[in-house]
């Protein structure tokens, strides 16, 4: 986007200062991000994000969210300090008028909020200590919202990782096949359909009663934790899709972005392999982060999230594929197929090692008791 708007946004924003520099920065799917630096040495940095509202339809939702998260966060961040929790919390940024982001005459919605100094993320988990941290600081987010009534929080899109919904919408777009290209993704179609029935398993388990409501993260990728200098917890960030949900969502979706050798659009699929000591460290801290919080049935749906997760992002990039390309970010007209074929070969992974990552969790969670 041109500088010239961007500057055009931020004077609507209360700033301490004027803005020196814009860049962007980290590597979203879905939004568009900016470091905003300001004059003089002791005025704080700013993060400017553009929500995007074909995803994202009800943004003042979206925001009112992120407000009671940050505040529940922030109490809890008083109590237990900073050793117990993490050292920051996200802070909104409010406009000139007192609202909390401002939309341009294009219906674009922005937003802004303080850029944590000192601050850093990495795309990909590199080795087993920020593994066990990741799962620290998602366990430990669970933990802490614990205690708020999940219906605070409403579904910014609803039905998220509500696979049977999901694999209805699939079967939708084959039938539609808006862009003629269902004939050349048979393999990929009988694929899915063959293990859709063992994909529900955490969802029936939360329609029996077994798994409690929890509020999730929904996006528990690694690059959404900011580390000090010393790869120590700071913040979790990216707060858009924070919901209700079940734990193995958050769990299984973490694992999917951290076992993987490869990027999640790896083309070349002899590079998906598992880093299964990546997992038992993030499995470590997770119930660490935890503590007493889960069931014996919240435990025992962590597996088939493991699988869920990745079969779940492989319908949806088959189905935007299917769709035309209007939700993911695409460098290239097949990019949904390939990230759909890289999330097919991380499950088949996932299934041939299925024993030993439940053994790996019964192991860590059962020390963990004594």
């Amino acid at each position: 986007m041109r500088t010239q708007k961007l500057f055009s946004v931020l004077h609507h924003f209360a700033l301490p200062g004027h803005v020196e520099e814009i860049a962007g920065l980290g590597s979203g799917l879905i939004n568009d991000t900016y470091q905003v630096k300001l004059t003089g040495a002791q005025v704080p940095g700013y993060v400017l994000q553009r929500i995007n509202h074909r995803v994202f339809k009800n943004v003042e939702l979206l925001i009112a969210n992120t407000i009671k998260i940050t505040a529940h966060l922030q109490q809890k961040l008083k109590v237990e300090g900073k050793n117990k929790a993490f050292q920051q919390v996200l802070q909104i940024i409010p406009t000139k008028d007192g609202g909390t982001f401002y939309q341009d005459g294009a219906g674009n919605y922005w937003r802004m909020t303080e850029y944590i100094k000192g601050s850093k993320s990495y795309d990909m988990v590199q080795n087993p200590t920020q593994a066990f941290s990741s799962g620290w600081a998602f366990g430990k987010f669970h933990q802490l919202l614990s205690d708020m009534e999940p219906r605070q929080i409403e579904e910014v899109i609803p039905d998220f990782h509500h696979i049977g919904l999901r694999l209805e919408r699939f079967e939708q777009a084959l039938t539609q096949d808006k862009m003629g290209r269902a004939v050349l993704l048979q393999n990929e179609i009988v694929w899915v359909r063959k293990r859709s029935s063992l994909m529900l398993k955490v969802l029936e388990m939360g329609e029996e009663g077994r798994l409690p409501l929890r509020i999730l993260h929904y996006d528990p990728k690694f690059n959404n934790i900011l580390l000090d200098e010393r790869d120590q917890i700071l913040c979790i960030i990216d707060l858009d899709t924070v919901m209700p949900g079940y734990l193995a969502y958050d769990f299984g979706d973490a694992i999917r972005t951290i076992i993987n050798r490869a990027p999640e659009d790896e083309p070349d699929l002899e590079k998906i392999k598992l880093n299964l000591p990546l997992f038992e460290a993030y499995t470590r801290g997770y119930f660490e982060g935890t503590g007493t919080l889960m069931s014996d049935d919240e435990v025992n749906s962590l597996i088939p999230g493991v699988l869920l997760l990745p079969y779940m992002q492989t319908v949806r990039f088959l189905t935007d594929y299917l769709e035309g390309d209007h939700y993911y970010k695409i460098l290239h007209p097949e990019h949904n197929l390939q990230r759909t074929h890289a999330q097919m070969r991380l499950v088949e992974e996932l299934e041939a090692h299925q024993h030993l990552l439940q053994e790996t969790i019964k192991k860590v969670y059962k020390k963990g008791e004594n």
